[in-house]
Order: C-alpha cells, then sequence, then structure tokens
C-alpha cells in the first residue's frame, strides 16, 4: 500500500527527500500542501533567522491567485518546537505580520534541535504536516547545513507516493 508524500530537492545542496504527509493528524493542511502541490513547484527557500535550524520556504503569493483551497488553515498536529525531519506548514493571516496585504502559507523545512515557532510577532503554533523518512534525516541536515552556508535557493516540492 502506497503512502502519499512529498519530494522536497534542492540541486545545490543535494537535497533529495520523501517526507509522507500526515493525512490523519493534519487532514485540512495536508490537503492544501497536496492541493498545491498538484504540479511541482519551486519555492525559493532560505535558512530562518528566528527559528533556529529551519529552511523557510513561503509559498509566493503568486502561486495562490484564484486557488480556492488557499484559506485559513487551523492548527492541527501544531507544534510551538520542531524536530529533526518535521516539514511544518504556517499559516498568517492577512495584515497580521507588518501589514501584509496576502495571508502567508509558509513550508518549514526543520533539520536539528532547538528549533521555535517564536517571530517577531510572537509564539505562532505550526502544523506538522510531514515528516522526512528516519533514514533520509542525516542527508536532509547535512543538505540543508550547506543551504545555510550558500544563502538563499530554490527548493522543489512535488508530490510522491512511497
Amino acid at each position: 500500500m502506497s503512502q502519499r508524500a512529498i519530494k522536497i530537492s534542492e540541486p545545490r545542496s543535494g537535497l533529495n527527500v520523501h517526507a509522507p504527509l500526515l493525512d490523519a493528524k493534519s487532514p485540512d493542511n495536508a490537503a492544501f500542501l497536496w492541493t498545491y502541490l498538484s504540479e511541482p513547484r519551486v519555492v525559493g527557500g532560505i535558512h530562518a533567522m528566528w527559528t533556529g535550524p529551519e529552511i523557510s520556504c513561503p509559498v509566493p503569493p503568486a502561486h495562490l491567485i484564484g486557488a480556492s483551497y488557499a484559506s485559513a488553515l487551523p492548527a492541527e498536529n501544531a507544534t510551538l518546537t520542531p524536530q529533526p525531519g518535521d516539514i511544518i506548514l504556517s499559516y498568517v493571516p492577512p495584515r497580521m505580520w507588518g501589514g501584509n496585504p496576502d495571508a502567508i502559507f509558509d513550508i518549514g523545512l526543520f533539520y536539528g534541535q532547538g528549533a521555535r515557532l517564536l517571530f517577531p510577532i510572537g509564539w505562532l503554533a505550526g502544523s506538522v504536516v510531514a515528516q522526512v523518512r528516519p533514514d533520509e534525516r542525516e542527508d536532509f541536515a547535512a543538505a540543508c547545513g550547506v543551504i545555510r552556508r550558500n544563502g538563499a535557493c530554490e527548493v522543489t516540492f512535488e508530490r510522491a507516493e512511497i
């Protein structure tokens, strides 16, 4: 029996992992991500400044124009302290952060200990929507470390079955 997953890749760092979706624990967030990935998506990624060991991949607002599924997401399987391998989907309502008129949907790739979802606007629970397979977490952390040293990158997200 196969399981829905996302494939996450970035060529300069060698990032190439699979993260099974946690459909039962975060159904609305998993549905958003699966629908968003109806086609492979390239999203700018950068090492996060506030949250610790995270590559932050904010979904470009242009990707969501006219998308009926791009609505407020509930906190599901919520955490304030992501663990290594967690893929976190964070939702910030319009105008909450600096008056930004667009809602923010951020895919966070958490790769090390000590992460926290504390932002300049305060604590913001994120939904653990997927987790990198345990046998790929060491390579995941190494690739994210390369991204941290290299700076901004382009991360590809696509649907997978494992």
